[in-house]
């Protein structure tokens, strides 16, 4: 059965990041690990790893929505 964990870890009030993994039988099948930041009220994201094209791979995000 698979398996899905999820969750947020604050470093400081406007330092965060998100973790999520989905597995099966102890393989981690895809994952997403994303540092955010406060700016403001509104958290925007910095840079993210994840599996999403079917490999790993990183996407530098810039505040004004360009990779």
């Amino acid at each position: 059965m698979a398996r899905k964990v999820r969750y947020v870890y604050e470093f400081s009030q406007i330092d965060r990041y998100r973790y999520m993994h989905h597995s099966d039988k102890g393989k981690v099948l895809s994952f997403v690990v994303q540092y955010e930041t406060k700016i403001g009220d509104k958290w925007h994201p910095v840079v993210r790893y994840d599996t999403t094209h079917g490999f790993v791979h990183r996407d530098l995000l810039q505040i004004d929505k360009k990779q």
